[in-house]
């Protein structure tokens, strides 16, 4: 089982800090070529791309790399903080943690270092849709709403509490919707279960692609790292061995450098 490589793989191409933050924006992130600036959802460039690395606008505010350093900007383009930073995460409820000069501290909206901690975490309660039903070894399915019912055929079944099932046989994981019908079949050797579940993160032979909220495919196993979504936009590894965005519908934000 190939868990720990994929949590491993989903937090190598994240700046400092947690991932899991809902967001939605009306820029995202976009390469062209090794620069970066900022599209909107027709992928019509409205920040040039001047920036070494671009992070999610949330809240209107998004980390930017130029060389080694960070900084950040608002939604303008506008510097929120000067580029020094060695480490910069995006921003979460708030507050971001950022290192300068070897100390690691937090920073909020307008900049001004926070002294504060930051509040606890909101507890969730995830709102579970059945019961496991166990029979000679093997595990099936009994939902709460309706009358599906999954065989016991599986050596292992995890709810997302989206309504999907992700299912194991062996080694490899497939998707069983809220009606009981098998709608990936058991193939990949890993399925997220960090982040964003809501559209899935799978793996398989070594590359990444995402499933939409019904477990149909949403994107094709073709990025070489992939990232949980961060609200309806996802981190990946593209194919020509650069980062960059993909959104919610599949819609990939770079290109190749313009000659």
């Amino acid at each position: 089982m190939n868990c720990l490589r994929l949590l491993l793989c989903l937090l190598l191409y994240l700046p400092l800090g947690p991932a899991g933050a809902q967001t939605s924006s009306r820029l995202v992130p976009f390469r062209q070529g090794t620069k970066w600036g900022y599209a909107d959802r027709s992928r019509r460039l409205v920040l040039p791309a001047r920036y070494d690395e671009a992070g999610p606008l949330v809240q209107e505010i998004a980390w930017v790399r130029q060389g080694p350093l960070f900084g950040y900007i608002d939604g303008g383009g506008n510097p929120v903080t000067p580029v020094q930073y060695s480490r910069a995460s995006t921003f979460r409820r708030g507050r971001a943690t950022v290192e300068l000069n070897g100390e690691t501290f937090d920073i909020g909206e307008t900049g001004r270092r926070l002294t504060e901690p930051a509040p606890p975490e909101p507890e969730e309660e995830p709102l579970e849709h059945g019961d496991l039903v166990r029979q000679e070894g093997k595990v099936g399915f009994r939902f709460t709403v309706g009358s599906a019912v999954v065989p016991p055929l599986y050596d292992e079944i995890r709810e997302n509490y989206n309504g999907l099932l992700f299912v194991r046989q062996g080694a490899k994981w497939g998707v069983v919707n809220s009606k009981g019908k098998l709608v990936q079949p058991v193939q990949y050797d890993a399925i997220g279960q960090q982040g964003n579940v809501v559209l899935p993160l799978v793996q398989k032979n070594g590359l990444f692609g995402y499933l939409d909220e019904e477990g149909n495919t949403l994107t094709e196993v073709r990025y070489r790292q992939a990232e949980p979504f961060f609200g309806d936009i996802a981190r990946v590894l593209a194919p020509d061995g650069l980062p960059g965005y993909i959104d919610a519908t599949g819609k990939e934000y770079w290109e190749a450098e313009v000659k």
